[in-house]
């Protein structure tokens, strides 16, 4: 049980990263369906980052800094992650294209650029594979606490995750508050809800929209990293990401819109995607069933609650629609 819940955790910390960004993005207003393709290049720019200073230590991990092992490939996965964020901030906010059909645009964009860089990195190495293993830069990310074996079930369930997914657990936290208790947060739901009344009020409605897309867009792409450097131990190969990027997506819509939801959510549809691994003999199609569990259990939240019809439980509401300052 305590494995499977580990392992749970640690497949649902690339999608809270993922829907804790896009929280961060549709409280301004903006759908982005990028998210997936951001993740991916969030994902290959901290992959080619530690590759490169692999690259430079020699391939040897005694002449590797574990400060700069950690602190490059960050800066690589945020800086391409907000790159694209600020490409769909130029086609939404200032040129006012369809949300839709740019985020879609977005991820496939994204997902291009991760297999082009990804092929051209694999390439170099000569591998009879086609990865890339960057086992050297992932031990420094998956370090635990030393004395976490010391404390059996309660060390392996609490203290023996890589700081990304702590991180990302207080990415969140610091989001719901920030967004609830603080003047920020304020003015960018009133951005959300009524652009009109908030540039009425003062607000910088376009600068809102600019800063919310790029940090948030800074927030999914550190979940690629996380996929690569903690879930799969510093393993790239192309296309391997799967549909992580649409489930967090969809968990922003488990979640109400509230990040520290998020958190539980993404634990859940963690332990729905590991649980066809602990159930013996299933077949190739009754996975696949399985696999669907957590779009299933989404879609029973949104009728439920748009059956309700709280306010607090419904998206921005002027999410996806552009705002045209001269109609005000």
């Amino acid at each position: 049980m305590i494995a499977y819940i580990t392992r749970a955790i640690l497949i649902g910390i690339p999608m809270l990263y993922g829907a804790t960004g896009e929280i961060i993005t549709e409280k301004s207003g903006h759908l982005n369906l990028g998210i997936p393709g951001i993740m991916y290049v969030g994902a290959i720019g901290g992959v080619t980052g530690s590759f490169l200073y692999e690259n430079a230590c020699g391939n040897v991990i005694e002449n590797m800094n574990p400060f700069l092992a950690v602190l490059i490939p960050l800066v690589c996965a945020i800086i391409g992650s907000m790159i694209m964020g600020l490409i769909y901030s130029f086609f939404t906010v200032t040129l006012r294209a369809n949300q839709n059909v740019t985020g879609l645009a977005i991820t496939t964009l994204g997902i291009g650029l991760g297999n082009f860089f990804g092929s051209s990195l694999i390439k170099l190495v000569d591998s009879d594979m086609p990865s890339i293993s960057l086992g050297k830069t992932s031990r420094f990310f998956c370090a635990t606490l030393p004395f976490a074996d010391d404390l059996g079930w309660f060390g392996d369930l609490f203290l023996s995750f890589d700081f990304l997914t702590y991180l990302a657990i207080i990415i969140a936290l610091v989001a719901s508050f920030v967004l609830v208790k603080t003047r920020v947060g304020l003015n960018l739901r009133a951005v959300g809800e009524n652009p009109a009344t908030a540039d009425a009020a003062g607000i910088n409605v376009t600068k809102y929209k600019y800063v919310a897309t790029c940090i948030g867009s800074a927030v999914a792409g550190l979940g690629g990293l996380q996929y690569v450097m903690a879930y799969a131990n510093g393993s790239w190969s192309n296309d391997a990401f799967g549909d992580r990027g649409w489930m967090a997506i969809a968990l922003v819509i488990f979640a109400l819109w509230k990040p520290h939801m998020a958190i539980l959510g993404a634990f859940l549809f963690g332990a729905l995607c590991n649980v066809t691994n602990y159930i013996p003999g299933l077949g190739v199609e009754t996975q696949e069933l399985f696999k669907m569990l957590p779009y299933i259990v989404t879609i029973i939240v949104l009728v439920f609650t748009s059956m309700r019809k709280k306010r607090e439980h419904q998206p921005p509401a002027y999410l996806g629609l552009p705002y045209f300052r001269e109609e005000r």
